[in-house]
């Protein structure tokens, strides 16, 4: 699974900022648990999308040959 940083260079700097401040955990959850550190669990678990903060994006392999 090909992940890239979101492509919004301020919005990713910001976040970086609030991760480095909250410890390594996700700035947009309450929780500080090994599943909230960032990379968090749900967004490794997924197959793509978004994470929770919107700092990686994550896009399934092409099938084609």
């Amino acid at each position: 699974m090909p992940i890239r940083l979101n492509p919004d260079k301020e919005y990713v700097a910001d976040i970086k900022r609030q991760l480095k401040a909250n410890g390594g955990y996700c700035p947009c959850n309450l929780v500080k648990s090994a599943d909230t550190k960032c990379m968090c669990k749900e967004f490794r678990e997924s197959k793509e999308g978004m994470c929770h903060c919107g700092l990686y994006i994550k896009t399934a392999e092409s099938t084609d040959c």
